[in-house]
């Protein structure tokens, strides 16, 4: 099973959903000069289903997403291709705003 987590993010009128693999919560990623905190605060509030992720990929406009299974979730899903995803020290990282 995977194990993820996730938070919505409500600001303005506007939807944010914040995911990550769950052992990524609160870690800190580095890459040369880059320094990506995977805040508990920003991403974790619920644990949720790969299933579930699925179908909330498809519901919200702005999305961020941490973590290998997570984006590779996105990418299956056709939400992002590969060639739009960073990586920080390994991990898959991509940012997602819909216009």
């Amino acid at each position: 099973m995977v194990s993820i987590f996730h938070k919505v993010h409500r600001t303005e009128g506007r939807e944010i959903l914040a995911v990550c693999d769950k052992e990524l919560a609160g870690q800190s990623l580095k890459e040369g000069e880059l320094v990506f905190e995977v805040s508990e605060g920003f991403y974790r509030e619920n644990q949720i289903s790969e299933p579930k992720l699925r179908k909330l990929l498809h519901r919200f406009d702005n999305i961020n997403l941490i973590g290998n299974k997570t984006v590779e979730i996105a990418i299956e899903e056709k939400i992002v291709a590969e060639e739009n995803v960073m990586q920080i020290q390994g991990v898959k990282h991509v940012q997602i705003f819909k216009i």
